[in-house]
């Protein structure tokens, strides 16, 4: 069944391992927001799954943690469109199938949204539990804020 609505963010990850939920717990506070037709979901972000969650849509957010070695909540923004999403910065993953593997899978099946913009936040501590290590949450703000603009 097609959607009705152009729009969807996604956040993925792990809510259990600490700043790997990074993701789902933004979806989940824009969730809060109604964004006027704007679908938000969050995912564990398996791959195959993602390309069944865009389909149809015609612009794309993704939101996941980063674990590339930078400083700790900083965030990356990708227009996919536009430039190859840089697979080292999901090295740490808790999918099978990573976010990068899976925009691959779908610019070679020419499966992906006309727009898709992956925003990152690097994350610091992926251990077992529950919470995001203070940068990370800090950052989580200033993404939503960022995000509010793309959508404008």
């Amino acid at each position: 069944m097609k959607n009705h609505r152009d729009t969807i963010i996604i956040g993925i990850g792990n809510e259990f391992r600490r700043d790997d939920g990074v993701g789902i717990l933004i979806a989940r506070e824009l969730k809060k927001l109604a964004l006027d037709s704007i679908d938000v979901i969050d995912s564990s972000g398996e791959g195959g799954k993602l390309l069944q969650l865009w389909e149809d849509y015609k612009f794309v957010i993704v939101i996941d943690a980063v674990h590339s070695g930078g400083e700790a909540g900083k965030i990356y923004r990708f227009n996919i469109s536009e430039e190859v999403l840089p697979a080292q910065f999901f090295k740490f993953s808790s999918h099978t199938f990573s976010l990068a593997e899976s925009i691959e899978l779908a610019r070679k099946l020419k499966q992906l949204p006309p727009r898709l913009i992956i925003f990152g936040i690097e994350g610091s501590d992926f251990s077992e539990g529950l919470g995001l290590s203070s940068k990370v949450e800090t950052s989580s703000k200033e993404l939503i804020r960022l995000i509010m603009n793309e959508l404008e």
